[in-house]
């Protein structure tokens, strides 16, 4: 009688093995190890009980990812309840290799489920075994469906990889903090260089990226003239800027310039331009990557403390398992261990500081704002991790409760509950979803509808080219033939001969000749295409109709030889 059963989930399908004599394999545990490697033995143990074969590769990734989850898949629950009968008050024991799914199947089937111990020295003979213990399955069989299994398996969890948006935001807020310090210095050398030329204009213009701007459009400073501040003024946006930069461009301390030094500062001065205009698109990208996948973290605290945020973590999903006290400090470890090393006061802000909640408030109540911001973002980092639509109602009145706990700290106006603020929420989340799954409906459907015209287009077009080709074949076949006919009559005809008097009267012969038989042809052909479709009456009645015509076409011939005696008669 078998009291254990063993599942074992392989690449090409379910099996289910019986196991003999529990209790004595239970006790000489040492045997069944060396037993294990002898197939003979362990075939005296172990039988193949029932076996299910996936019926595809899509089939099989789908069963192996249940697996991995610990849910038990249709297939391996129609499985188990057909193979595995229970009788009686004693429930049926079942072997398994991991104690996840053993735990789901418990759950399922109330199974008594048993794992490690003899049931994984089991698993690692069937393991060794398999393609022996299956019927019809060989060693590359079963060595090609593992291969091909785990290929598709590690593409699906690169693929379905929860972290995949975030990871675009951590590469673009780190290119983003780069372009800063990199333009930042390169505006600097710019300055410094063209400063020689024109020292005044620091003083005018302190921004980096119009200064640039500027020595790209001024050039050599003697060659400014009143019509250039209009192009000036365009720049800095300013009439009076522009005149003070007239003013000191006549007036200037510095050095004269070689055109070949000026045409290496405007080349440099171009670069840093492009790259102040690349840093402002990629912080538009950045924008809308969070408003993709974190928008109410977006809503709350900005675009860019955000992402600085889930950059510093690792990713949203690290950052909504983070308690708030820890989000609160998030980028001031090396204060913080130093604080605790020297016994002194922990930092009370760390990344979360650049938000313009706690520059807005007092001095003694930033810790206080800080502490409640932190909370805030937490709850918001959660809703975006594990919300189905994006949407920023939530953040937005996150938001609206940090700006009345401000409120309540500079002037004592309490502040709405979050409760009520919650229901707000809630009923305006639940119009928002409504609202983006109706447009993402008219959008299927509409996506549904050009592909079905498309096919329709594209079956009309195959018709077309099938019957064009079918023409053509036909029109080509008859002529073919035409010329095969033309050039059979060529070879008939005999060749022309030299102009003479005594050839005249053959030639006239011939001609009559061919007349004649080329209505005896015609008929033959006719009757010869008429063949399989007429009676027998009609083919005697044409034959006789064309023996008629040869006589009848032969009198002309009698008649043109008299004619010819008379003439003769005439002129002797």
């Amino acid at each position: 009688m078998v009291l254990l059963h063993v599942l074992f989930e392989h690449a090409s399908g379910y099996a289910l093995f019986a196991v003999k004599e529990v209790e004595e394999i239970g006790m000489l545990l040492p045997q069944v190890e060396q037993c294990v490697l002898n197939l003979g033995k362990f075939n005296s143990m172990v039988g193949l009980a029932a076996f299910f074969p996936f019926k595809s590769a899509q089939a099989a990734l789908e069963n192996i990812n249940a697996i991995s989850e610990g849910v038990v898949h249709a297939d391996l629950k129609l499985f188990l309840e057909t193979n595995i009968h229970q009788s009686g008050k004693k429930k049926a024991t079942l072997g398994v290799g991991d104690a996840k799914i053993g735990a789901a199947l418990q759950e399922e089937f109330g199974f008594s489920i048993q794992t490690g111990g003899v049931v994984a020295e089991i698993i690692r003979g069937i393991r060794l075994h398999f393609h022996l213990l299956v019927k019809g399955l060989t060693a590359l069989a079963a060595s090609k469906a593992q291969l091909g299994l785990g290929h598709s398996y590690s593409r699906a969890k690169v693929k379905f990889n929860v972290n995949r948006a975030d990871n675009m935001i951590i590469q673009s807020i780190a290119l983003l903090d780069q372009l800063d310090k990199d333009i930042n210095t390169f505006s600097m050398r710019v300055r410094e260089w063209y400063g020689y030329h024109f020292p005044e204009l620091v003083r005018i213009v302190p921004d980096n990226s119009l200064y640039c701007r500027l020595a790209q459009l001024i050039g050599n400073r003697k060659e400014l003239t009143d019509e250039s501040v209009a192009s000036l003024e365009e720049v800095v946006m300013d009439n009076a800027k522009a005149q003070a930069i007239l003013d000191a461009s006549r007036s200037s301390m510095g050095m004269d310039i070689s055109p070949i030094d000026l045409i290496n500062i405007e080349r440099f001065s171009n670069r840093v331009v492009s790259l102040a205009a690349y840093r402002l698109e990629l912080q538009e990208y950045l924008r809308s990557k969070m408003s993709q996948v974190a928008p109410n973290l977006a809503a709350l605290i900005g675009e860019v403390v955000g992402a600085r945020l889930i950059s510093h973590a690792g990713s949203l999903t690290n950052l909504a398992k983070y308690p708030a006290s820890t989000v609160q400090i998030l980028g001031a470890e090396k204060a913080l261990f130093r604080a605790l090393k020297t016994r002194g006061n922990t930092p009370k802000y760390g990344l979360i500081f650049h938000s313009t909640f706690i520059g807005r408030a007092a001095a003694k109540n930033k810790g206080r704002i800080s502490r409640y911001l932190a909370n805030k973002c937490t709850i918001a980092s959660r809703i975006d991790c594990f919300s189905e639509l994006p949407s920023s109602v939530f953040g937005d009145k996150l938001r609206e409760q940090v700006e009345e706990r401000l409120s309540f700290y500079e002037t004592g106006d309490l502040p709405r509950k979050n409760v009520d603020v919650m229901k707000e929420a809630m009923k305006e989340a639940t119009d928002v979803a409504a609202e983006m799954k109706r447009k993402l409906d008219k959008r299927e459907r509409k996506r549904k509808k050009r592909e079905k015209k498309a096919l329709q287009e594209n079956g009309d077009a195959n018709f077309d080219t099938e019957v064009n080709g079918e023409s053509e074949t036909s029109g080509g076949k008859k002529k073919m033939k035409l010329a095969a006919e033309k050039e059979e009559v060529q070879a008939e005809e005999p060749p022309a001969a030299e102009n003479g008097a005594g050839d005249a009267p053959t030639k006239k012969k011939k001609k009559r000749k061919s007349e004649a038989e080329e209505p005896e042809e015609a008929a033959v052909v006719e009757d010869a295409a008429e063949d399989t479709n007429t009676p027998a009456k009609k083919k005697k009645k044409r034959k006789s109709e064309a023996v008629e015509a040869e006589p009848a076409e032969e009198i002309p011939e009698a008649l043109v030889s008299e004619k010819k005696k008379k003439k003769k008669k005439n002129v002797e």
